[in-house]
């Protein structure tokens, strides 16, 4: 599967954006799908996950409530919800897919990754 995300860019403290992944190239409901974020000189982290169906969403502790994940299997596509943001989340935001992941927190578990897109939250 081949992922493109897109919607990034910058935006105020308190502001909105909303991301989103394209897949094409093979049955996006196949894939469990997650969004990791990377800041400048740290490591990938998790931000949120989501099952097949849909159904099964995952948050990491720092966006809970403020973010929300979101798939259309129609679409092959999958969407993060951004809001309330603050200047923390700067970040490349990367979505992930993997076939039957054990931990959709663990970035080692996805082999198919986009190519990020850049958010960037002033204060």
């Amino acid at each position: 599967v081949q992922l493109q995300a897109s919607g990034g860019g910058s935006v105020q403290a308190g502001g909105s954006l909303r991301l989103s992944c394209a897949a094409s190239g093979s049955t996006f409901s196949s894939y469990a799908m997650s969004w990791f974020l990377q800041a400048p000189g740290k490591e990938r982290e998790f931000v949120a996950g989501i099952n097949w169906s849909g159904d099964g969403t995952y948050y990491a502790d720092s966006v809970k409530g403020r973010f929300t994940i979101s798939r259309d299997n129609a679409k092959d596509a999958l969407y993060l919800q951004m809001n309330r943001l603050k200047p923390e989340d700067t970040a490349v935001y990367y979505c992930a897919a993997a076939t039957f992941p054990e931990s959709l927190r663990d970035s080692r578990e996805f082999r198919y990754w986009g190519q990020g897109t850049l958010v960037t939250v002033s204060s």
